[in-house]
């Protein structure tokens, strides 16, 4: 959602577009979830909870959504993240005119339970709730007689299109589930997000074999006329936040309050601005991150 937003906005009014976009998205999505009889109550804020992740809607929620699925809790599959989506981007203007940045959106086919890419002319509201379509809170998204949830299963991002439809070989993974959690997971919802988060990033890390073995045999032969001469040199580039992610309980993640939102954001561009300042000088040159320690 993010990168079809940021993608629109660009396509709207350059950088300056791509920010007003995404600061509008959150926060009809903030205004969205304060109206939820889910959200926190006034009494969480009032005794001081910020990040509201222990109020008892949260955990009601939680603990709901582990017994019944989305099909008999919302039979009517409401989805409020469609009118948002819908007040926030013109589909079809965004695929009608020329989009400056190329856009790739994967999903997980239910059935088949093979990735699909949505590629720029392909991108509509359904095919980005299929992208971030979570099992356990929403139905299956239908595009096309196919059902669909978050591409996340298969692949978290599917770096495969960056490989052979763009020209960069520089590719940056912006890490939003923890790689690691050195407490171990004992509660239900503990587990069942940490085997969500191990799941998410496997798919990155097959991914990641994948191009290191490809890296090692582009080293191995770089001065012999041989068949590794037309595979991509890829320099893997890394923005994480694992210690202030690690310190988010598991129900943070339905938390939509603004000023936890804009507390995310601020830690995000914090980590962006040292990220830029210690590797901008490897962009085009090498890898920022060692491949091997980090995914393998």
């Amino acid at each position: 959602m993010n990168a079809t937003v940021m993608v629109y906005g660009y396509q709207e009014g350059g950088r300056a577009g791509a920010k007003a976009a995404l600061a509008n998205f959150w926060r009809r999505i903030a205004h969205a979830a304060s109206l939820s009889p889910f959200q926190a109550t006034w009494w969480d804020k009032f005794t001081g909870n910020q990040a509201l992740e222990s109020s008892p809607s949260f955990m009601w929620l939680d603990f709901v959504s582990r017994i019944m699925s989305p099909y008999h809790l919302n039979p009517m599959n409401w989805n409020p993240l469609r009118e948002v989506l819908s007040a926030s981007v013109d589909f079809e203007a965004f695929r009608s005119r020329p989009q400056p940045i190329k856009l790739f959106l994967s999903a997980t086919n239910v059935r088949t339970g093979k990735v699909k890419v949505f590629d720029g002319t392909e991108i509509s509201a359904n095919a980005v709730l299929a992208s971030g379509c979570l099992p356990f809170l929403f139905q299956a998204v239908e595009i096309d007689g196919e059902h669909y949830w978050d591409g996340g299963y298969m692949g978290n991002p599917a770096i495969f299109p960056l490989i052979y439809n763009t020209d960069s070989a520089d590719i940056v993974v912006v890490h939003i589930n923890p790689m690691t959690r050195e407490e171990l997971p004992r509660t239900a919802s503990e587990i069942i997000n940490r085997i969500n988060e191990i799941s998410f990033n496997s798919s990155l890390m097959r991914e990641m074999r994948a191009i290191n073995f490809v890296s090692k045999l582009i080293g191995e032969h770089a001065d012999h006329d041989d068949p590794t001469k037309n595979l991509k040199r890829l320099h893997i580039h890394s923005i994480s936040a694992e210690q202030v992610m690690q310190k988010l309980s598991v129900l943070s993640k339905l938390n939509a309050d603004w000023d936890f939102l804009l507390d995310l954001k601020e830690t995000g561009r914090s980590h962006a601005d040292a990220w830029l300042a210690n590797n901008f000088d490897a962009l085009g040159v090498r890898s920022s991150v060692d491949i091997a320690q980090t995914y393998l």
